[in-house]
């Protein structure tokens, strides 16, 4: 049930970027859950990593 979370997360800020707007992920198996589903996107994304977590920033936003 916890995997099945992480996943929803993951699909709600990748959803988030979609629509333009940023998004923070802080754990690495969130991270990684994150690139996967932006890569089978091709979206274009600017990632800020940092040492406590990444920033997910879309590079053309849709207005």
């Amino acid at each position: 049930m916890f995997v099945q979370y992480k996943q929803r997360i993951a699909n709600e800020k990748v959803n988030r970027l979609k629509d333009g707007y940023s998004a923070y992920a802080e754990t690495e198996e969130l991270i990684r859950l994150m690139k996967r589903r932006i890569k089978a996107n091709n979206l274009e994304i600017f990632e800020d990593h940092t040492d406590i977590g990444s920033w997910f920033i879309p590079e053309n936003r849709t207005s």
